[in-house]
């Protein structure tokens, strides 16, 4: 089996979710969520919550602030441990809650206004939060899929006392 670079993975959870929440061209631009992901956690909580030093958030498409990335020295490496944090719109929110086949959908509580994981058996599974008229999905990689998911909540509480 090919060794797939981060790089490709990140393109690929982006490409999923594109084709899973389309919207029309002039949605898409209205829809836009303000902001910068890499604003909503430094590296030293990042490294806090991982017990692992990470470096500073990066955006991996330059033109967007909408997805944002810490991984150790070296860059995210495939099974290695990384955050992927990306803002998103209503609309995706909304429709990320929608069932399909194949891919598990559990409501997270105490979490935001709203909260819920949504788990697809090639990407894993990430938390997807509403505060207020803010939507964020957090993804971290490189534990063991329970221990992930306590990571994305405690790193949502975290993100959510602070914005």
């Amino acid at each position: 089996m090919p060794i797939i670079p981060a790089s490709c993975t990140v393109a690929l959870e982006i490409a999923l979710a594109l084709a899973l929440c389309p919207m029309p061209p002039q949605t898409a631009r209205a829809a836009t969520p303000p902001g910068d992901a890499c604003l909503m956690f430094t590296a030293s909580q990042v490294s806090a919550v991982f017990g692992v030093t990470v470096s500073d958030g990066q955006h991996p498409i330059a033109s967007s602030l909408l997805l944002c990335g810490w991984a150790p020295a070296g860059g995210p490496r495939i099974d290695g441990k990384k955050l992927t944090v990306s803002l998103m719109t209503e609309r995706a929110f909304e429709v990320g809650k929608t069932p399909m086949q194949g891919i598990a959908k559990t409501p997270v509580s105490g979490v935001g206004d709203d909260a819920y994981y949504v788990t697809a058996s090639a990407l894993g599974t990430g938390l997807s939060v509403k505060k207020g008229s803010s939507f964020v999905q957090i993804r971290v990689g490189g534990f063991p899929a329970e221990k992930a998911k306590e990571l994305k909540k405690a790193l949502a509480l975290q993100m959510l006392a602070k914005h």
